[in-house]
C-alpha cells in the first residue's frame, strides 16, 4: 500500500514537470526500478501513466481555449512510424546505456532554448509553409526517441514547436501534450503485446500525473510562458548534473 502511495506522490511530480517542460520520466522510470521493476518492464509501464496525464492536460488546454486539433493531429499522426520502430527495439533491447546520450541531448536544447528568440506567430496563425514541412518531418524521429524510451522528449519537442514552427511556447505545449498522447497510445500497445507490465504501478502513477497534469496546464496559462521558461531551464540543469555526476 505504501508503494501505492509513493508512486501516486511521484505520478503528481511527473505530470506537472511533463506538461510544464520534460523529464517528469526521470523520477517516475528509476522510482519503479528501485520498487524492483527491470528497467525495460519500467519503461514499458511508465507508458500507462503518461496516457492520462496528457488526457488531463489536452482536456485542460481545450477548456481555456488553447487548442488546434487538426495541426496536432497531424503532428502527433507524424510520430507514429517511429514510434512503432522505437518501441518495438526497447521492448526486446537492454536499455540502460542511454544517460549520457539523455544528457547531451539536454546540454543541447538548453543552448537551443536559450538563443534569441525569433519572432513567434500569433496564436490563431499557421506556420509557413516550410516550417510546416520541417515540424512534420522532424516528428518521425520524435516519435522514434519517444517510443524507445520517451523520456526527455518534451526538451525535443519544445525546441520544434518553438523554435522550428515558431509557436509560442503555451501553444507549443497545448500542441506538446497531444502528440504525446498520439504516440503513447501505440507506444502502450507495443509494450503491452510484448512483455509483461506492472498494471498496478502504472495506474497509481497514472492517477498522480492526471492531477499534476491539470495542475501545470492551468499555471501556464494563467502565469504565461515566464513560468515554462524557468522550469524548463531549472529541470533541464538538474537532469544534466543528475546524468553526469550521479
Amino acid at each position: 500500500m505504501l508503494e501505492l502511495i509513493l508512486l501516486v506522490i511521484t505520478g503528481v511530480a511527473t505530470g506537472f514537470l511533463n506538461v510544464m517542460a520534460g523529464g517528469g520520466s526521470m523520477l517516475s522510470v528509476p522510482i519503479m526500478i528501485f520498487l524492483g521493476v527491470p528497467g525495460t518492464v519500467a519503461n514499458g509501464t511508465n507508458r500507462i501513466a503518461i496516457l492520462p496525464q496528457n488526457i488531463s492536460a489536452v482536456w485542460a488546454f481545450y477548456r481555456k481555449g488553447f487548442s488546434n486539433f487538426k495541426l496536432s493531429l497531424s503532428l502527433g499522426a507524424c510520430t507514429i512510424p517511429g514510434t512503432l520502430i522505437g518501441a518495438t527495439l526497447a521492448a526486446r533491447v537492454p536499455n540502460d546505456q542511454f544517460n549520457n546520450l539523455l544528457a547531451i541531448i539536454m546540454v543541447v536544447v538548453l543552448i537551443v532554448m536559450s538563443l534569441p528568440q525569433a519572432k513567434t506567430i500569433e496564436p490563431n496563425q499557421s506556420p509557413s509553409k516550410n516550417r510546416l514541412i520541417a515540424g512534420h518531418a522532424l516528428m518521425v524521429l520524435i516519435g522514434f526517441w519517444g517510443g524507445f524510451i520517451h523520456i526527455g522528449v518534451g526538451f525535443l519537442l519544445m525546441p520544434v514547436l518553438n523554435r522550428v514552427m515558431q509557436l509560442d511556447l503555451i501553444t507549443t505545449n497545448a500542441h506538446k501534450v497531444f502528440i504525446v498522447l498520439c504516440y503513447t497510445s501505440v507506444a502502450l500497445t507495443v509494450f503491452a503485446s510484448q512483455i509483461e507490465l506492472v498494471w498496478k504501478y502504472g495506474i497509481a502513477l497514472g492517477i498522480g500525473t492526471w492531477i499534476g497534469a491539470w495542475i501545470a496546464a492551468n499555471v501556464q496559462i494563467e502565469r504565461g510562458i515566464g513560468a515554462i521558461k524557468m522550469t524548463l531551464n531549472i529541470v533541464i540543469v538538474a537532469f544534466i548534473i543528475k546524468l553526469l555526476f550521479f
